[in-house]
């Protein structure tokens, strides 16, 4: 009974208990609507008073905005009437400015007019001084004219002459002095103590007997000598020598080393000699090869053909006046060198020029004609350039077309004409002589004198 009294209760207060939470939530439903709908009424007021702010501040910004609009349309007005009164005063100004351009003009008008009439009295008045001097001086006025220009153009004349005869005599005197000073430049840096070699055609024997073993049994000897060398040998009554005659100057060397080996050697029979003269003719054309090598080595030339190298080994043995051709030769196209770097021409070309001038001496005895003219044949033929060829050519012409040609003339000049470097004839020698005692004998008190 107790346990379902209790139980009553429980339930009893559950359901009192639920009942008050509905009742509670109700009211809290109820309560939160209340506030909704208070929320929602001051929301909507907001809105209404944002409402009537924002429609305020249109009308104020509209209204500011037309009297912005109104005050702009004044101002353009008030500078459209100004634009107006300046154009206005601008038409004004070009009105009177035409007016006086107008007036300007007949003043011109009537100053040409004048300017007219006084030209014409000017022209008449000329006209009557030109008659009046016409008849004081008997002359027309186109003979007048024409006798003040021929005197004229013969004062130009005599002052161009002489303008230019002074100008020539001073480049003349300068040029000369320049000259004087390249040539002695070029000589001085290039002075050379080496002097004419003699031409050796003697072979030196040990002893007479040798002269009967060389000409051999009924001449046998000596005819295959003469025949392997080309060169004759004539065996006369000079002590223990024999002399070798040859216009081949390579050849007669050939034949001087040959001998000089038989007598040497002492066995001396046509065998022998056939082989000591091609061993001399090997020897010499080796030393004719080094030499013209050498040659172009010491001239600084490079790019020559082999065939111009063994030419210029040649004029080793060839000599003229007593001097080494090619000797000659390299002093040549040095001084070429030196002055063709002070005057400013082409270096190469005269050294080339000046080493290869007398490359025709190695042939003037196989082909006939001035050296001059073998020389740029034989350069022609092996490539060599058309500059080149030509200072070969004209080195001894009186006028030459290039100045390399010219520089290659005076070098071959210079080295010829330097002391030592060429023997005297006799004839040379005995003029001299005679002047010598000419001169001497030219003072006051000497009745006789020799030169010796």
């Amino acid at each position: 009974m107790d346990t379902l009294l209790i139980a009553v209760v429980i339930l009893g207060s559950l359901l009192i208990g639920l009942g008050l939470g509905l009742l509670g939530q109700r009211i809290r439903t109820v309560r939160a609507k209340g506030e909704a709908v208070s929320e929602a009424d001051r929301i909507l007021e907001e809105a209404q008073e944002e409402k009537r702010t924002l429609l305020i501040e249109a009308k104020e910004d509209a209204l500011k905005t037309l009297q912005e609009g109104e005050s702009d349309i004044r101002e353009r007005r008030s500078e459209v009437r100004r634009n107006e009164r300046r154009v206005a005063n601008r038409e004004e100004n070009v009105e009177r400015r035409a007016s006086n351009l107008e007036k300007r003009e007949r003043k011109i008008s009537d100053r040409e007019k004048e300017i007219d009439q006084l030209a014409t009295e000017v022209d008449e008045l000329k006209e009557r001084q030109i008659r009046q001097m016409e008849i004081a001086a008997d002359l027309t006025m186109d003979e007048a004219k024409d006798l003040v220009i021929s005197q004229a153009e013969e004062d130009a004349q005599y002052e161009i002459a002489a303008k230019y005869r002074d100008i020539e005599e001073s480049q003349r005197n300068e040029a000369n002095d320049k000259a004087r000073l390249i040539i002695g430049q070029a000589i001085q840096r290039l002075a050379s103590d080496v002097v004419s070699e003699a031409t050796v055609s003697t072979v030196s024997l040990p002893s007479d007997d040798m002269k009967g073993r060389l000409i051999g049994r009924e001449g046998r000897n000596i005819r295959a000598i003469e025949r392997n060398t080309g060169v004759d040998l004539i065996i006369d009554d000079t002590p223990e020598a024999i002399t070798l005659s040859c216009f081949d100057p390579v050849r007669r060397e050939i034949a001087r080393l040959a001998v000089g080996k038989l007598v040497a050697d002492g066995r001396i029979h046509p065998a022998r000699i056939e082989d000591m003269v091609n061993k001399s003719r090997e020897e010499v054309e080796e030393t004719i090869w080094k030499s013209g090598e050498a040659a172009v080595l010491e001239a600084d030339v490079r790019g020559l053909h082999p065939e111009i190298i063994r030419l210029l080994g040649r004029l080793k043995y060839r000599y003229s006046f007593g001097e080494n051709v090619l000797m000659h030769s390299l002093e040549v196209a040095h001084l070429a060198g030196l002055m063709a770097a002070e005057v400013g021409a082409n270096v190469k070309v005269a050294k080339v020029g000046g080493l290869l001038h007398d490359i025709g001496k190695a042939l003037s005895h196989e082909i006939e004609g001035p050296h001059a003219e073998i020389g740029a044949d034989v350069s022609k033929k092996h490539k060599v350039s058309n500059r080149v060829i030509t200072c070969i050519a004209e080195h001894h012409d009186d006028e030459m077309s290039t100045v390399e040609s010219f520089i290659v003339a005076a070098a071959d000049a210079i080295s010829a004409a330097r002391p030592g470097s060429r023997r005297d004839t006799v004839e040379n020698y005995m003029r001299r002589m005679q002047e010598l005692e000419e001169v001497a004998g030219d003072f006051d008190g000497i009745e006789k004198c020799f030169a010796i």
